[in-house]
């Protein structure tokens, strides 16, 4: 049995009579007067599994849980619990003083305050804790000390904050800070959850990495949730954020906070008070409709063209081909070269590296990378730089890389013969509730449509086209396409070297060169032992060119695509000088990735105000 998407490991733990509608408080009976002991002042909700007491207000669970776990190499560590100590006069007035939050918000959400090391003082300090619980259970604590010094105890799960106020409600709000939270909390929303850190500021090349891994497992609590009010921080990488979360929960549940004039919830609360704070949820704005666009609504990305013009997509650090394209989310790329050329290679190179270099997570349905164990082998090669063998495979580099393919890479099997309706449903699936954003479908004339005839292929393959390019606006992510040529004749002079085929014989028709926003073409030169690549289309010219070449050898190593050292073309006679590298492409990644697990920063208390800075 399950509930908010959680396996039920304990059903009914305080032995309530079942469908009863009352019952003891198991948190605060125990402490009153001996003849208030027995009295049922908790309300019971069976379908969401809680208890809230009206005398205490605390929300109890009423079964334990279990996390459903899918197949994971991470093991969370997890602080011990402390005894229950009274808040400093210091900590008080602090957030009384100069955050306007009350001391009976900060005993209700569990604001503590220790001494602990810190990484920015780089010695131990006072400190204030947000004690993150799941089920009411303490799964981490981010430590805040003076001077924006924040950290997370190490090897915990990241979580939201407050999360256990938001299960089992039909309503949240969700907002960008600690601080934010309890001034909701403080001013009578109670149904209120923090992202655990901050959201990042776009790339130059207008991308940007809103990392929300802790959106991932605990879905099955979002998901019931009806209405999502987005409440956070008014500037760059709070817009960023919302468009992330819009995109993961879906634009018909979210409604927008508006803070006019202020950076989020705590500076609204201060300028305008604790009610007109409550009133912003009231006042929010649903999230506008699809296909309907004003000015205003692009009006700071128009006015970013008209200053910088228009800007790069992501590329993938390889010289020649990252001159020639690049990409960007809502459209689709396709891929086309005769058999045996190495277009699940060139693909597994791209979205390797859009994985490592952007945060993209990949979902992938093919019919011709089976069993998925052979599929995975040949990522883990592309990314680590060699297959580990029976000496190695254990190491930590290698569970480093297995962990990043595990977080970033999925299979989609629909187990049975593939319709494209079928899997994108679970691309969706993939987009709400892992965040992918680059998907791989491989190959067109495996993947087809349901109820739609093949006797006018014109027609098929427009539908094809137009059913993607409609899924990748409505999730803003990319798709690469794997195509198929007609039959090609060889090279002049070679037995076993296609030539190049261009945008016009494409099986299925010209409606791919039509309807497609980019295409590829490649060709594998066994003569010459190096791999021709083209730009066929390129619809927009400041994302790359058409008709642009690029020569790159291919690594028999880990099958990576790697440029020549000096120019190179097919009129050469010699062997292009390469260099392989077989070098892991993370490992500095992977470093930096659990550094900052363990001492994150967040944009709260982000105030340049020196005044509500942490005192201690």
């Amino acid at each position: 049995m399950e509930i908010n998407g959680f396996k039920i490991l304990e059903y009914n733990i305080y032995k309530i009579k079942e469908g009863d509608k009352l019952a003891v408080c198991p948190k605060c009976s125990h402490e009153r007067k001996p003849k208030n002991q027995k009295v049922k002042c908790a309300s019971v909700f069976w379908d969401t599994g809680l208890l809230q007491c009206n005398h205490c207000k605390e929300r109890v669970q009423m079964h334990s849980f279990v996390k459903n776990e899918t197949k994971t190499l991470k093991i969370y560590s997890k602080p011990k619990e402390k005894p229950k100590a009274l808040l400093s006069d210091l900590m008080v007035d602090y957030f009384v003083g100069q955050r306007d939050i009350s001391k009976d918000t900060l005993t209700a959400l569990k604001v503590s305050e220790s001494s602990k090391w810190m990484p920015k003082a780089g010695k131990e300090i006072n400190v204030i804790e947000f004690n993150y619980y799941l089920f009411g259970e303490l799964i981490n604590t981010k430590s805040r000390g003076k001077n924006k010094d924040f950290r997370f105890e190490k090897d915990c799960e990241l979580i939201l904050y407050n999360i256990d106020s938001i299960i089992g409600e039909k309503e949240a709000v969700l907002v960008e800070g600690e601080p934010d939270a309890l001034s909701y909390h403080d001013c009578g929303v109670k149904n209120v959850a923090s992202v655990p850190n901050g959201f990042t500021i776009p790339k130059a090349d207008g991308s940007s990495t809103i990392q929300c891994g802790y959106l991932d497992d605990y879905y099955g609590i979002l998901e019931p949730i009806e209405k999502f009010y987005l409440a956070f921080d008014n500037d760059v990488a709070g817009i960023e954020g919302k468009k992330e979360f819009i995109r993961r929960l879906g634009a018909e549940k979210c409604f927008i906070v508006d803070f006019k004039d202020c950076k989020d919830a705590n500076d609204y609360k201060l300028k305008y008070g604790g009610e007109a704070l409550k009133k912003t949820i009231s006042d929010a704005k649903q999230v506008p409709l699809e296909g309907i666009i004003n000015i205003s609504d692009v009006d700071k990305e128009l006015n970013d063209f008209w200053i910088n013009g228009a800007s790069r997509g992501m590329t993938i650090d390889l010289p020649g081909f990252d001159e020639m394209a690049s990409f960007v989310y809502k459209q689709h790329t396709l891929l086309v070269s005769a058999p045996g050329s190495g277009k699940s290679d060139l693909l597994d190179h791209i979205t390797s590296k859009l994985a490592i270099k952007y945060g993209c997570k990949v979902g992938v349905c093919s019919t011709e990378n089976k069993p998925e164990i052979f599929h995975f082998d040949k990522i883990f090669k592309k990314i680590h730089g060699i297959r580990p063998n029976k000496f190695n495979y254990d190491s930590q580099e290698v569970k480093d890389c297995k962990e990043f393919i595990n977080n970033n890479f999925f299979h989609v099997d629909v187990n049975g013969r593939y319709y494209l309706e079928d899997v994108l449903k679970k691309f969706a699936e993939l987009v709400t509730r892992k965040g992918v954003r680059v998907f791989v479908l491989d190959p067109f004339n495996k993947i087809n449509l349901k109820n739609f005839s093949k006797s006018d292929i014109n027609a098929y393959t427009a539908e094809y086209h137009q059913i993607l390019d409609a899924f990748e606006q409505k999730y803003d992510c990319h798709i690469f396409l794997v195509v198929h040529p007609v039959k090609l004749p060889n090279k002049e002079g070679s037995t076993k070297t296609f030539i190049m085929p261009n945008a016009y014989n494409i099986k299925g028709g010209g409606e791919h060169f039509d309807m497609s926003y980019n295409i590829i073409g490649m060709v594998r030169d066994y003569e010459l032992n190096m791999v021709h690549i083209r730009t066929l289309k390129w619809k927009f010219q400041h994302l790359g060119t058409t008709g642009q070449d690029t020569w790159v050898g291919w690594n028999i190593n880990n099958g990576r695509y790697t440029a020549p050292n000096t120019p190179f073309d097919e009129a050469q006679q010699e062997m292009a000088n390469i260099t392989w590298n077989n070098n892991s492409w993370i490992s500095k990644e992977i470093t930096t990735e659990k550094l900052e697990s363990a001492m994150l920063p967040n944009e709260d208390f982000e105030s340049e105000d020196l005044i509500r800075d942490c005192p201690f």
